[in-house]
């Protein structure tokens, strides 16, 4: 569903994270590998989108704003 997938920003606000780092879940950062995987993380163009699923799945369930 078009609503499972997200920016990297709508992500972060999402959350309650900084972009950065929800970037850094796609990219690894420190030498340490992505923590979001293929399916779950993904470039269009100059975008990262990443998925619900992978968020929930590091973070739980999004927080109500």
């Amino acid at each position: 569903m078009i609503n499972d997938v997200m920016t990297t920003k709508e992500a972060a606000e999402r959350w309650g994270l900084s972009q950065q780092s929800v970037k850094q879940l796609c990219i690894g950062a420190q030498g340490r590998p992505p923590r979001l995987t293929e399916d779950e993380c993904n470039k269009s163009g100059g975008t990262w989108l990443v998925t619900r699923q992978g968020m929930e799945r590091l973070y739980g369930v999004e927080k109500e704003i």
